[in-house]
C-alpha cells in the first residue's frame, strides 16, 4: 500500500508493487531500486526529463528487459512467467512495431494472442472484440488497409486498438497520445478514462505533456535520473520550483479547478537576458 493511502488506513488492492526494482543497460543504472505500489483501478502517470528512465521503467514493468529487484501483480504473477505477465499487462511501446505488410485489422487482432496462443485460430469472441475496437477508434474504414499505408496518427491508434483487445487488467502506455492530433488525442485520452471506469483497469502511463498528465489520472510520479522526486496530485507535483529543479524550465502553473495548466514563461531577451539563462 502506498504512503499517501496508507495515511487514511484506506484499504487498497494492489495491481502492480516493485520492490527494490533497478535496472542497469550496458555500465549505466538507469532506474534505482524503486518501491511502489499501484492501485487497481488507479491511473498513474510517470513524468519527467528526457533520459530520467520513464520508457525503461515501463519496458521493466512490461517484462521486457533485465531488472535487478521484484516486480509482481495480480494474484502473485511475475514478470518472471512470460505466458501470465503477457494477459496480465497490456503494453503499448513508444515506437511500436508496425509489421508492413500486415492489414490493420490483423495487425489489432494480435493484441488476442494471448488468449488464444501464437498458433491457435482466433474465434468468434476474438473478432467481436476486435470489431468494437476499430469502431472506438475510428479504424473501421481502414481495416483492410496495410499498416505501411496508413497515416502516423492512423497507425498509433491502431497500437492502442491492439493493446486494448488483449484486455489485460493492467495497460502500460508509453507516451499514449504521440503522433496524435488534438481530438484524437482528447478522444484517446477519455476512452482511457471510461474503459477504467467500466472496467477497473490499471493505467501506468508516461507523458511528456505536463497538462494532459495533470488533468487525465489520478496520480503523477516525476522521475528524475531513475529515481522518483515527488509521488502525489498533480496540485502536489506541478509546482514551478519542482519543474525548475528536474527540467530546468521556467513555468506558470494555472488552476482551472480540474487539473493544473502548466504554462512556458516567455524571456524577454531584448532585456539583456540570456536565451538559456536559468532565474
Amino acid at each position: 500500500m502506498s504512503k499517501r493511502y496508507a495515511e487514511h488506513s484506506v484499504v487498497v488492492s494492489t495491481a502492480l508493487r516493485l520492490h527494490d526494482v533497478s535496472v542497469t543497460l550496458g555500465r549505466t543504472e538507469i532506474v534505482h531500486q524503486l518501491s511502489l505500489d499501484f492501485e487497481a483501478g488507479g491511473w498513474s502517470t510517470i513524468i519527467g526529463p528526457n533520459g530520467a528512465g520513464k520508457s525503461t521503467l515501463l519496458r521493466a514493468l512490461g517484462g521486457l528487459i533485465a531488472h535487478d529487484g521484484q516486480i509482481s501483480g495480480i494474484a502473485g504473477a511475475t514478470t518472471q512467467d512470460r505466458q501470465t505477465w503477457a494477459r496480465t499487462v497490456g503494453y503499448l511501446a513508444q515506437h511500436p512495431v508496425l509489421p508492413p505488410g500486415m492489414t490493420v485489422l490483423d495487425y489489432v487482432l494480435l493484441g488476442r494472442t494471448p488468449h488464444h496462443g501464437l498458433f491457435g485460430a482466433p474465434g468468434a469472441p476474438d473478432m467481436d472484440r476486435v470489431a468494437t475496437m476499430l469502431d472506438r477508434f475510428d479504424l473501421v474504414a481502414l481495416a483492410d488497409r496495410t499498416i505501411a499505408s496508413v497515416s502516423g496518427g492512423e497507425a498509433q491508434r491502431a497500437a492502442l486498438a491492439r493493446v486494448m483487445v488483449q484486455e489485460a487488467p493492467i495497460l502500460l502506455l508509453d507516451e499514449p497520445t504521440t503522433g496524435l492530433d488534438l481530438g484524437h488525442q482528447q478522444e484517446l485520452l477519455d476512452l482511457l478514462e471510461a474503459v477504467r471506469a467500466e472496467h477497473a483497469v490499471t493505467i501506468i502511463a508516461t507523458q511528456h505533456d505536463l497538462t494532459i498528465a495533470g488533468r487525465y489520472g489520478d496520480r503523477l510520479l516525476l522521475l528524475d535520473r531513475g529515481r522518483i522526486v515527488a509521488d502525489g496530485d498533480a496540485v502536489e507535483v506541478l509546482t514551478p520550483q519542482r519543474l525548475f529543479d528536474t527540467y530546468g524550465a521556467r513555468v506558470e502553473i494555472l488552476d482551472l479547478g480540474d487539473g493544473p495548466v502548466v504554462i512556458p514563461k516567455v524571456r524577454d531577451i531584448r532585456n539583456g537576458a540570456e536565451p538559456n539563462e536559468r532565474t
